[in-house]
């Protein structure tokens, strides 16, 4: 594989750096979700610390409030009512707020999780 310029220079300077092959990256805060669509992806390695550099590419900005309604399964709800005993509507408020997750949302219904 041969090495580009840039990375050459940062070798030559202590710096370990690699290019990941990256098709998109995706960053989730708590508000929204970006989408980097073909980046330029480096990690770089200096001093036992590690970093990762995202450039370039297409950028996506979704509201999380934009996102799809979560599905809920009849069959997840009733094998959670099962689990812990709680009513329907409980259960699926459980799993609206654990995004569909089963397990989150008994942890939820246990008071493991807010």
């Amino acid at each position: 594989m041969k090495v580009p310029k840039d990375l050459k220079a940062l070798q030559r300077m202590g710096i370990k750096a690699e290019k990941i092959d990256a098709l998109r990256v995706t960053i989730e805060t708590p508000d929204e979700i970006i989408t980097i669509e073909s980046p330029m992806v480096m990690k770089t390695s200096f001093a036992g610390q590690e970093a990762i550099v995202v450039s370039g590419g297409e950028t996506k900005v979704e509201k999380k409030g934009a996102q799809q309604k979560v599905e809920i399964k009849d069959e997840d709800v009733k094998f959670i009512m099962e689990q812990t005993g709680k009513p329907e509507n409980e259960v699926r408020e459980a799993l609206v707020k654990a995004n569909g997750d089963i397990a989150k949302a008994i942890m939820i219904l246990n008071g493991q999780e807010s």
